[in-house]
């Protein structure tokens, strides 16, 4: 199987979302061992601030990862500067709370669709055709536990990450062989502003740094699929197992994620 580069080699990372939360801990990660790093999120001010911030240099690209034009020529202007990546993590994502009933929410549904899935194809599809060239990288995909099944007022955060691990999984198998693997990081409840605001407990909650430095060696490894922290990984698994009847008892009376929020 193709490596990363070694140690005596930068590592180059593309990273979307970078300017907060798990993305600015993937850059503070990244950027401590050496690696060049292409820095892209939607607020500039912030991505500025976080880029001056790390050891080395590094090139922000302010952008909306659904604005797919904007994601090319990122891409394309990394290639230029630095050569095709060793790593690209497509991290950007929007979670906010949607009912079914309310036909306001629907363009919500849409927009975090946008940011979440097709934000996700638009940032790694540009790098595939490079990296099947070179014979060897990682594209990864932050998708999230909340994708294992349906959660009551989080339909449309739910349903854009199990939409994100079966894109991943079949981009896994049509690059099978090329050298390039593609890892799926399935998050549980990681100490970020985005799970700031939820108001019901969050068990296994892990600090964004750590979590970083998980997600770091299940890259490294060219894990297929990961859940972090494993104990997420249990309770991903007995979600799957639980009949329908049991599951919508047992997640009717769940907490759920404050709707409305700025996206």
């Amino acid at each position: 199987m193709p490596a990363l580069p070694s140690t005596e080699t930068k590592t180059r990372c593309f990273l979307t979302g970078a300017s907060s939360g798990i993305g600015a801990a993937l850059a503070r990660h990244y950027a401590a061992t050496g690696a060049t790093l292409g820095l892209a999120a939607r607020r500039q001010r912030r991505l500025l601030e976080l880029a001056a911030q790390l050891p080395g240099s590094h090139t922000c690209y302010a952008l909306d990862v659904a604005d797919g034009a904007a994601l090319q020529a990122a891409a394309a202007d990394f290639i230029a500067r630095h050569g095709c990546p060793d790593i690209v993590i497509a991290n950007a994502g929007v979670s906010v709370g949607t009912v079914g009933d309310d036909a306001n929410d629907l363009a919500v549904l849409d927009r975090v669709f946008r940011t979440n899935v097709v934000g996700m194809a638009q940032t790694l599809q540009p790098f595939v055709a490079a990296m099947k060239a070179r014979g060897s990288g990682r594209l990864v995909g932050i998708a999230s536990v909340a994708g294992i099944r349906g959660l009551p007022g989080a339909g449309a955060y739910s349903a854009s990450k199990a939409a994100t691990i079966a894109y991943l999984e079949a981009l896994r198998i049509e690059l099978r062989g090329s050298g390039v693997k593609v890892v799926t990081i399935a998050p549980g409840y990681i100490a970020t502003p985005m799970t700031a605001v939820n108001t019901y407990p969050m068990p296994f909650l892990l600090p964004a740094d750590e979590a970083a430095r998980r997600f770091a060696v299940a890259i490294e490894r060219g894990t297929s699929y990961a859940v972090i922290p494993w104990q997420m990984g249990v309770v991903a698994k007995l979600l799957r197992l639980l009949p329908n009847p049991v599951f919508d008892a047992l997640f009717a009376r769940a907490g759920r994620k404050p709707r409305g929020l700025d996206l």
